[in-house]
Protein backbone atom coordinates (compact mmCIF):
# COMPACT_ATOMS: atom_id res chain seq x y z
CA UNK A 1 0.00 0.00 0.00
CA UNK A 2 1.00 4.07 -0.47
CA UNK A 3 -0.64 6.89 0.46
CA UNK A 4 -1.22 10.14 -1.53
CA UNK A 5 -3.10 13.76 -1.21
CA UNK A 6 -6.61 13.51 -2.84
CA UNK A 7 -9.68 15.41 -2.20
CA UNK A 8 -13.44 14.58 -3.05
CA UNK A 9 -14.73 18.27 -2.99
CA UNK A 10 -13.28 21.44 -5.07
CA UNK A 11 -12.71 24.31 -2.42
CA UNK A 12 -9.66 25.60 -0.02
CA UNK A 13 -6.63 24.43 0.99
CA UNK A 14 -8.54 22.63 3.85
CA UNK A 15 -10.22 19.94 1.23
CA UNK A 16 -7.09 17.76 0.86
CA UNK A 17 -6.58 14.55 2.16
CA UNK A 18 -4.19 11.85 3.41
CA UNK A 19 -4.99 8.73 1.94
CA UNK A 20 -3.94 5.37 2.10
CA UNK A 21 -4.50 3.83 -2.00
CA UNK A 22 -3.27 0.68 -4.04
CA UNK A 23 -0.79 0.93 -6.72
CA UNK A 24 -1.01 -2.05 -8.95
CA UNK A 25 1.55 -3.83 -11.18
CA UNK A 26 2.58 -1.51 -13.89
CA UNK A 27 0.07 -2.18 -17.44
CA UNK A 28 1.61 -1.84 -21.07
CA UNK A 29 3.90 0.70 -22.02
CA UNK A 30 3.64 1.90 -17.98
CA UNK A 31 6.35 2.14 -15.68
CA UNK A 32 5.57 2.52 -11.26
CA UNK A 33 7.63 5.65 -10.24
CA UNK A 34 8.68 6.17 -6.03
CA UNK A 35 8.61 9.67 -6.04
CA UNK A 36 11.41 11.46 -4.30
CA UNK A 37 10.20 14.91 -4.78
CA UNK A 38 6.83 16.70 -5.85
CA UNK A 39 6.46 20.16 -7.30
CA UNK A 40 4.07 22.54 -5.99
CA UNK A 41 2.64 24.90 -8.47
CA UNK A 42 -0.46 27.47 -8.86
CA UNK A 43 -2.07 25.26 -11.51
CA UNK A 44 -2.94 22.99 -8.32
CA UNK A 45 -4.56 25.16 -6.65
CA UNK A 46 -6.84 26.03 -9.83
CA UNK A 47 -8.29 22.37 -9.94
CA UNK A 48 -8.60 21.86 -6.15
CA UNK A 49 -10.67 25.16 -6.58
CA UNK A 50 -12.70 24.06 -9.18
CA UNK A 51 -11.71 26.89 -11.43
CA UNK A 52 -9.98 24.08 -13.62
CA UNK A 53 -12.52 21.19 -13.09
CA UNK A 54 -11.02 17.68 -12.96
CA UNK A 55 -13.51 14.01 -11.91
CA UNK A 56 -13.76 13.49 -8.36
CA UNK A 57 -12.65 12.00 -6.21
CA UNK A 58 -8.93 12.95 -7.82
CA UNK A 59 -5.43 12.77 -6.73
CA UNK A 60 -3.45 16.42 -7.38
CA UNK A 61 -0.13 17.26 -8.71
CA UNK A 62 1.66 17.10 -12.08
CA UNK A 63 5.12 17.57 -11.97
CA UNK A 64 7.78 15.00 -9.79
CA UNK A 65 10.79 13.31 -10.06
CA UNK A 66 11.64 9.45 -8.33
CA UNK A 67 13.14 6.54 -9.55
CA UNK A 68 11.38 3.78 -11.64
CA UNK A 69 10.62 0.67 -9.34
CA UNK A 70 8.90 -1.27 -11.69
CA UNK A 71 8.41 -1.75 -15.59
CA UNK A 72 5.76 -2.83 -17.77
CA UNK A 73 5.11 -5.19 -20.62
CA UNK A 74 6.05 -3.58 -23.57
CA UNK A 75 8.79 -0.51 -22.33
CA UNK A 76 11.83 -0.08 -23.70
CA UNK A 77 14.69 2.24 -23.29
CA UNK A 78 13.91 2.61 -19.13
CA UNK A 79 15.55 0.16 -16.75
CA UNK A 80 14.72 0.24 -12.94
CA UNK A 81 16.61 2.05 -10.84
CA UNK A 82 16.99 4.68 -13.27
CA UNK A 83 15.91 8.45 -12.28
CA UNK A 84 13.70 10.36 -14.06
CA UNK A 85 10.80 13.49 -14.00
CA UNK A 86 8.05 14.27 -15.75
CA UNK A 87 5.34 17.16 -16.44
CA UNK A 88 1.57 16.62 -17.15
CA UNK A 89 -0.12 13.78 -17.09
CA UNK A 90 -2.95 12.62 -15.33
CA UNK A 91 -3.02 14.02 -11.97
CA UNK A 92 -1.88 12.56 -8.99
CA UNK A 93 1.86 13.43 -8.68
CA UNK A 94 1.04 14.56 -4.53
CA UNK A 95 1.80 11.10 -3.89
CA UNK A 96 4.62 8.22 -2.66
CA UNK A 97 4.16 6.27 -5.62
CA UNK A 98 2.61 6.09 -8.88
CA UNK A 99 1.98 3.94 -12.70
CA UNK A 100 2.95 6.45 -15.38
CA UNK A 101 3.03 6.24 -18.94
CA UNK A 102 6.49 5.51 -19.67
CA UNK A 103 6.68 8.01 -22.78
CA UNK A 104 5.77 11.11 -20.64
CA UNK A 105 8.65 10.44 -18.90
CA UNK A 106 12.85 12.59 -19.00
CA UNK A 107 15.42 11.00 -17.75
CA UNK A 108 17.31 13.44 -15.28
CA UNK A 109 21.09 13.62 -16.37
CA UNK A 110 24.29 13.79 -13.88
CA UNK A 111 24.70 17.31 -12.18
CA UNK A 112 20.47 17.85 -12.03
CA UNK A 113 19.50 16.55 -8.29
CA UNK A 114 15.45 15.01 -7.65
CA UNK A 115 14.94 18.25 -5.86
CA UNK A 116 16.04 20.90 -8.57
CA UNK A 117 14.00 18.91 -10.98
CA UNK A 118 10.65 18.85 -9.03
CA UNK A 119 11.05 22.09 -8.28
CA UNK A 120 11.88 23.58 -11.90
CA UNK A 121 10.67 21.12 -14.75
CA UNK A 122 6.97 22.86 -14.99
CA UNK A 123 8.62 26.12 -14.17
CA UNK A 124 11.40 26.05 -16.34
CA UNK A 125 9.54 24.04 -19.20
CA UNK A 126 6.82 27.51 -18.55
CA UNK A 127 9.66 29.87 -19.01
CA UNK A 128 11.29 28.16 -22.16
CA UNK A 129 8.33 27.92 -24.09
CA UNK A 130 7.13 31.56 -23.04
CA UNK A 131 10.52 33.02 -24.28
CA UNK A 132 11.46 31.37 -26.58
CA UNK A 133 8.43 29.68 -28.43
CA UNK A 134 5.34 31.65 -27.99
CA UNK A 135 7.15 35.16 -28.20
CA UNK A 136 10.84 34.47 -28.83
CA UNK A 137 12.78 37.44 -27.34
CA UNK A 138 15.87 38.50 -28.81
CA UNK A 139 18.64 40.50 -27.43
CA UNK A 140 17.88 43.88 -26.89
CA UNK A 141 14.01 43.55 -26.62
CA UNK A 142 12.66 45.11 -23.47
CA UNK A 143 10.02 42.63 -21.65
CA UNK A 144 7.69 42.90 -18.65
CA UNK A 145 7.36 40.14 -16.23
CA UNK A 146 4.42 40.03 -13.55
CA UNK A 147 5.25 37.79 -10.06
CA UNK A 148 8.87 37.96 -11.21
CA UNK A 149 10.39 36.37 -7.41
CA UNK A 150 7.47 33.64 -7.91
CA UNK A 151 8.69 30.07 -9.09
CA UNK A 152 8.19 30.67 -13.01
CA UNK A 153 9.26 33.81 -12.59
CA UNK A 154 12.67 33.62 -10.97
CA UNK A 155 13.65 31.04 -14.09
CA UNK A 156 12.22 33.10 -16.64
CA UNK A 157 14.33 36.59 -15.44
CA UNK A 158 18.10 34.69 -15.52
CA UNK A 159 16.66 33.05 -18.51
CA UNK A 160 15.79 36.64 -19.99
CA UNK A 161 18.64 37.99 -18.94
CA UNK A 162 20.75 35.29 -20.74
CA UNK A 163 19.02 35.91 -23.78
CA UNK A 164 19.85 39.36 -24.15
CA UNK A 165 17.05 41.38 -22.97
CA UNK A 166 16.19 43.84 -20.22
CA UNK A 167 13.84 42.71 -17.97
CA UNK A 168 11.20 44.88 -15.85
CA UNK A 169 9.52 42.61 -12.86
CA UNK A 170 6.86 43.46 -10.76
CA UNK A 171 6.50 42.13 -7.40
CA UNK A 172 4.32 42.31 -4.50
CA UNK A 173 7.21 43.29 -1.22
CA UNK A 174 10.14 44.72 -0.77
CA UNK A 175 11.95 41.43 0.17
CA UNK A 176 10.11 39.93 -3.20
CA UNK A 177 12.13 42.98 -4.94
CA UNK A 178 15.59 42.33 -3.79
CA UNK A 179 15.06 38.45 -4.84
CA UNK A 180 14.31 39.72 -8.39
CA UNK A 181 17.14 42.21 -8.25
CA UNK A 182 19.35 39.62 -7.26
CA UNK A 183 18.26 37.76 -9.96
CA UNK A 184 19.05 40.21 -12.71
CA UNK A 185 16.11 41.71 -13.23
CA UNK A 186 17.25 45.56 -14.60
CA UNK A 187 14.27 47.34 -13.10
CA UNK A 188 11.30 45.99 -10.59
CA UNK A 189 8.62 48.07 -9.27
CA UNK A 190 6.06 46.84 -6.29
CA UNK A 191 2.66 46.73 -7.60
CA UNK A 192 1.37 47.40 -3.87
CA UNK A 193 2.76 50.59 -3.78
CA UNK A 194 2.97 52.19 -7.63
CA UNK A 195 0.87 51.90 -10.63
CA UNK A 196 2.94 49.66 -12.67
CA UNK A 197 1.75 50.43 -16.14
CA UNK A 198 2.86 54.48 -15.03
CA UNK A 199 6.34 53.06 -13.80
CA UNK A 200 6.68 51.09 -17.62
CA UNK A 201 5.90 54.04 -19.62
CA UNK A 202 8.85 56.00 -17.78
CA UNK A 203 11.13 53.61 -18.10
CA UNK A 204 11.14 52.76 -22.19
CA UNK A 205 10.58 56.82 -22.20
CA UNK A 206 6.47 56.22 -22.87
CA UNK A 207 6.47 53.96 -25.38
CA UNK A 208 5.86 50.50 -23.41
CA UNK A 209 7.17 47.11 -23.67
CA UNK A 210 6.57 44.79 -27.07
CA UNK A 211 5.68 42.11 -24.77
CA UNK A 212 4.20 41.35 -21.09
CA UNK A 213 4.01 37.79 -19.91
CA UNK A 214 1.17 37.78 -16.98
CA UNK A 215 0.39 35.15 -14.74
CA UNK A 216 -1.49 37.17 -12.03
CA UNK A 217 -4.95 37.85 -14.40
CA UNK A 218 -7.37 39.69 -13.05
CA UNK A 219 -5.75 42.41 -10.89
CA UNK A 220 -3.09 42.95 -13.48
CA UNK A 221 -4.84 42.42 -16.67
CA UNK A 222 -5.66 46.19 -17.33
CA UNK A 223 -2.26 47.64 -16.22
CA UNK A 224 -0.80 44.59 -18.69
CA UNK A 225 -2.67 46.17 -21.67
CA UNK A 226 -1.51 49.56 -21.09
CA UNK A 227 1.94 48.59 -20.73
CA UNK A 228 1.92 47.51 -24.46
CA UNK A 229 3.49 49.46 -27.09
CA UNK A 230 1.99 49.70 -30.48
CA UNK A 231 1.16 45.85 -32.00
CA UNK A 232 2.35 44.56 -28.25
CA UNK A 233 1.80 40.97 -27.28
CA UNK A 234 0.02 40.37 -23.84
CA UNK A 235 0.65 36.25 -23.07
CA UNK A 236 -1.48 35.67 -20.68
CA UNK A 237 -0.62 32.45 -18.87
CA UNK A 238 -1.72 32.15 -15.34
CA UNK A 239 -4.93 33.59 -13.01
CA UNK A 240 -3.40 34.00 -9.54
CA UNK A 241 -5.88 36.69 -8.58
CA UNK A 242 -8.47 34.97 -10.77
CA UNK A 243 -9.44 35.05 -14.15
CA UNK A 244 -9.35 37.67 -16.60
CA UNK A 245 -13.18 38.97 -17.34
CA UNK A 246 -14.75 38.92 -20.40
CA UNK A 247 -13.89 42.06 -22.52
CA UNK A 248 -14.72 43.02 -26.04
CA UNK A 249 -11.63 42.19 -28.70
CA UNK A 250 -12.06 46.00 -29.81
CA UNK A 251 -10.18 47.07 -26.63
CA UNK A 252 -7.30 45.11 -28.35
CA UNK A 253 -7.66 48.18 -31.27
CA UNK A 254 -8.48 50.86 -29.63
CA UNK A 255 -5.02 50.23 -27.25
CA UNK A 256 -2.86 50.01 -30.22
CA UNK A 257 -3.59 46.72 -32.82
CA UNK A 258 -2.58 44.43 -29.54
CA UNK A 259 -2.18 40.89 -29.55
CA UNK A 260 -3.21 38.30 -26.61
CA UNK A 261 -2.78 34.97 -26.63
CA UNK A 262 -3.53 32.23 -23.57
CA UNK A 263 -1.07 29.59 -24.14
CA UNK A 264 -0.05 26.43 -22.09
CA UNK A 265 2.64 23.61 -21.63
CA UNK A 266 0.65 21.05 -23.21
CA UNK A 267 0.65 22.41 -26.38
CA UNK A 268 4.53 23.12 -26.83
CA UNK A 269 5.38 19.28 -25.48
CA UNK A 270 2.55 17.82 -27.28
CA UNK A 271 5.10 15.19 -29.32
CA UNK A 272 7.81 13.12 -27.67
CA UNK A 273 10.46 14.91 -29.65
CA UNK A 274 8.96 18.37 -28.17
CA UNK A 275 8.89 17.38 -24.55
CA UNK A 276 12.89 16.32 -24.95
CA UNK A 277 14.01 19.13 -26.62
CA UNK A 278 11.75 21.97 -23.97
CA UNK A 279 13.62 19.42 -20.89
CA UNK A 280 17.01 19.50 -22.83
CA UNK A 281 17.28 22.82 -23.17
CA UNK A 282 15.92 23.40 -19.63
CA UNK A 283 18.99 21.22 -18.45
CA UNK A 284 21.38 23.06 -20.24
CA UNK A 285 20.47 26.04 -19.08
CA UNK A 286 20.64 24.84 -15.77
CA UNK A 287 23.89 22.86 -15.88
CA UNK A 288 25.62 25.76 -17.55
CA UNK A 289 24.65 28.10 -14.57
CA UNK A 290 22.87 30.57 -16.27
CA UNK A 291 19.97 29.77 -15.05
CA UNK A 292 19.75 28.98 -10.89
CA UNK A 293 17.18 27.04 -9.18
CA UNK A 294 16.69 26.01 -5.80
CA UNK A 295 13.60 25.12 -3.72
CA UNK A 296 12.27 28.19 -1.46
CA UNK A 297 10.31 26.04 0.48
CA UNK A 298 9.58 22.41 1.07
CA UNK A 299 6.95 20.94 2.98
CA UNK A 300 6.42 16.73 4.47
CA UNK A 301 4.00 15.39 1.72
CA UNK A 302 1.19 14.72 4.00
CA UNK A 303 1.27 18.64 4.70
CA UNK A 304 0.05 19.57 1.35
CA UNK A 305 -2.65 21.66 2.72
CA UNK A 306 -0.36 23.82 4.48
CA UNK A 307 1.81 24.38 1.44
CA UNK A 308 -1.48 25.23 -0.63
CA UNK A 309 -2.48 27.74 2.39
CA UNK A 310 0.77 29.56 1.77
CA UNK A 311 1.36 29.52 -1.93
CA UNK A 312 -2.18 30.92 -2.21
CA UNK A 313 -1.64 33.67 0.88
CA UNK A 314 1.58 34.62 -1.33
CA UNK A 315 3.85 33.72 1.29
CA UNK A 316 5.94 32.03 -0.46
CA UNK A 317 9.11 32.79 -2.98
CA UNK A 318 10.20 30.75 -6.04
CA UNK A 319 9.74 26.89 -6.50
CA UNK A 320 8.09 25.03 -3.58
CA UNK A 321 8.24 21.31 -3.06
CA UNK A 322 6.79 18.18 -1.43
CA UNK A 323 9.03 15.27 0.31
CA UNK A 324 7.40 12.33 0.58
Amino acid sequence: MSHAIRFHTVGGADVLRWETVDVPAPGAGEVTVRHTAIGVNFIDTYIRSGLYPAPLPSGLGTEAAGVVEAIGPGVDGIAIGDRVGYVGGPLGAYSERRNLAADKLVPLPDGISDEIAAASMLAGMTARYLLKCTRPVRPGDTLLWHAAAGGVGQIAVQWAKALGATVIGTVGSDAKADIARALGADHVINYRRENFAERVRDITGGHGVPVVFDSVGKDTFAGSIDSLALRGMLVSFGNASGAVPPFSPLLLSQKGSLYLTRPTLGHYTATRAELLETAADLFDVLLSGQVRVQPGQRYALKDAAQAHADLEARLTTGSTILVP
